[in-house]
């Protein structure tokens, strides 16, 4: 019975003398009581409560309480107060956990392909040989990029285009390869790369590189097996049986280099000719030897890209360039780590061009590279509006264009249309849809060296356009600390230059920084229809625009002479006044203009933002001249991007 007892004292309060156990005390209640100071202290008092009284534990008078044995507990959670809650609140739970993977599967069922890093912004392309020397040898090098890099990224960059700086002769610049592997010193070393590579990378950036396939260097391991007829790489080269009598070669048919030679020299060691479609100093590689198909397989896998310039469609060559596009797919299956490839098609009509974005299902380039606008030379809104068509209309569907407004074998802007169109085309080629592509120098308005006096073999023509970048108007224009820079720098560095234009407001370069942001910041020039209105006066307009978005931005760009244009007339529901948001003249930005009359100096380009509705993508009249590479609506309730449109 004292067993019992004591049991019953553990789970319950006597009714009537119970009191709250505050402790964690389980078997006993310590209750302190006043002792009469006469009384002798045997020990401390210990005054067991009587809990429950017999039988089954009865827990309806009973609060819970801190410390509760489990089976009290047990007795409590049972209660229809406490189980219903707690069953609604996990009801609850699985079903907002549900609602959540339903609309995160439905978001990713509806959302568009992102863009990948090659869409997402601008591409700066450096010949490296001239952007800054950091060694006082006079050339450009690896290191002297780095040193520059907080510089491109004012410029809202998001990718940097190195050309060539394999070991090489230099014949022809970038292109005569001595070894794909290596470093030419006169760039650094490969430590110097991989120091470059991490650096870009630090600063949220990535890198594309030049790779040359089409031919190497004379100079190259490869040819002198070839011409030695030493095991594999006897086939290596193009080699062909020819007469060669008192100096003079009877070439085996009448092929033309791209100099205007015969494209076959005759090698003395081989005793027969082989085929060079560039100088006789880079033989072109044999393709349709598997051998070689695999040594530049192996080599595009250590890039993350690769740019040739095979310069006549063969039979076949587009099958190399599929497999060289699967080759690098296997490297691109990192979140992240996508090796992007472009090609470079010198002379190709439009409709060969755009083959090299393969099929619908066959993919070989990421893009081939557009330098139409590279050869504009002089400002004509005729040229500017049929290159622009030409590429638009031809461009498989869902494709991803690309502009470049020069490049190392291109005139410079300056030179070519003069310096009051490089704020023009700077303004066309970031409001256009696609990758904009600049030359180094561009965005300050660089032009061509009137002289180039080297000890090397060059082809002078082509040295023009790669002077010494002009950073300020210190010696050598802050390219070299030392007493020569391989080439002579630009007569007007003193004027021309970053330094100088950091600082003015109305500067090419600060017209170029603020629209490489508008560009980065606008759904409408990422993502946006492209809708070409046509050519009026040699002044090309166009606009972009977003379901979803009820705004407008409309480019109006005079390629001619002053002119005023009524742009009521063209567009119908235009309103009669709307802003102007950027401006080649920067004192313009902000303002207002009248569509009845809008007056355009020679050169001078406006973006102008309206408010509408009315999206001309959805208008009969202008539906066959409006184009986009991936559709996409924006929610401006979700502030997401949408497929469904």
């Amino acid at each position: 019975m004292a067993e019992d007892k004591s049991k019953r004292d553990s789970i319950g309060l006597n009714a009537k003398e119970g009191q709250t156990n505050n402790g964690f005390v389980q078997n006993e209640d310590i209750r302190e009581t006043d002792l009469d100071p006469s009384s002798p202290v045997v020990g401390p008092q210990h005054n067991t409560v009587d809990i429950l009284g017999p039988g089954e534990p009865d827990v309806k008078d009973v609060r819970p309480y801190a410390g509760m044995p489990k089976e009290v507990l047990f007795q409590f959670s049972g209660q229809a107060c406490y189980r219903i809650p707690r069953e609604v609140l996990f009801w609850l739970t699985v079903a907002s956990v549900l609602v959540l993977i339903a609309a995160t599967i439905a978001i990713i069922a509806i959302s568009p392909k992102c863009l990948d890093w090659w869409q997402a912004g601008p591409m700066y392309q450096i010949y490296p040989r001239s952007f800054r020397d950091s060694n006082k040898d006079g050339d450009g090098d690896l290191k002297g990029i780095q040193d520059k890099l907080d510089y491109i990224t004012t410029l809202n960059i998001k990718t940097v285009w190195i050309t060539s700086f394999y070991k090489s002769s230099l014949k022809d610049f970038r292109h005569g390869v001595e070894d794909f592997r290596e470093i030419d010193p006169i760039f650094g070393t490969m430590k110097d790369f991989e120091n470059l590579v991490a650096a870009i990378h630090d600063k949220g950036l990535k890198l594309i590189i030049d790779f040359i396939p089409n031919h190497t260097s004379d100079k190259h391991a490869w040819f002198q097996w070839s011409r030695n007829r030493t095991g594999k790489y006897t086939d290596y080269y193009i080699w062909h049986d020819c007469n060669h009598e008192n100096g003079t070669t009877i070439p085996p048919n009448n092929w033309l280099s791209v100099y205007g030679n015969s494209s076959w020299h005759f090698d003395e060691v081989r005793k027969q000719c082989y085929f060079h479609q560039f100088m006789k100093e880079q033989p072109d590689l044999n393709f349709r030897n598997p051998d070689v198909q695999e040594e530049i397989k192996d080599m595009v896998t250590h890039y993350s890209q690769l740019h040739h310039d095979f310069t006549t469609t063969q039979v076949g060559m587009h099958d190399i360039v599929r497999s060289f596009r699967q080759t690098m797919n296997q490297y691109s299956r990192e979140p992240g780590r996508y090796r992007f490839m472009g090609t470079e098609a010198h002379g190709e009509s439009i409709t060969k061009t755009m083959v090299y974005y393969g099929l619908p299902f066959i993919q070989e380039a990421d893009f081939p590279f557009n330098s139409y606008l590279s050869k504009l030379d002089k400002p004509s809104g005729n040229s500017v509006s049929e290159i622009i068509t030409s590429w638009m209309e031809n461009m498989p569907e869902g494709k991803w264009p690309n502009w470049m407004t020069g490049g190392p074998d291109s005139v410079r802007l300056t030179s070519r249309l003069g310096e009051k169109y490089v704020n023009i085309m700077n303004m066309l080629v970031f409001t256009l849809p696609g990758t904009p592509i600049t030359y180094y120098g561009e965005e300050i308005g660089m032009r061509n060296i009137l002289a180039a006096n080297l000890n090397e073999t060059y082809d002078a023509g082509t040295l023009f356009s790669k002077s010494p970048m002009q950073w300020d108007n210190s010696s050598n224009a802050g390219f070299s600390e030392g007493n020569h820079t391989w080439l002579p720098t630009s007569s007007d560095y003193h004027t021309v230059n970053v330094d100088v234009q950091k600082t003015q407001p109305r500067s090419a370069l600060k017209l170029y920084q603020e629209l490489s942001l508008l560009h980065a910041n606008e759904l409408l020039l990422g993502r946006g229809w492209f809708c070409f209105l046509g050519n009026y006066n040699h002044s090309i307009m166009y606009t972009r625009e977003l379901d979803g978005i009820n705004r407008i931005f409309l480019m109006v760009l005079n390629f001619g002479e002053s002119s005023v244009l009524n742009l009521k007339e063209m567009i119908s529901n235009i309103p009669t006044r709307v802003r102007i948001r950027l401006s080649t003249n920067s004192a313009y930005g902000g303002r207002e203009v009248d569509t009845h009359a809008v007056t355009l100096a020679s050169g001078e380009g406006l973006i102008l933002e309206y408010n509408t509705r009315n999206l001309l993508h959805r208008q009969t009249a202008f539906k066959e001249r409006c184009f986009v590479s991936n559709r996409a609506c924006y929610s401006r309730v979700l502030n997401i991007l949408y497929s469904l449109c």
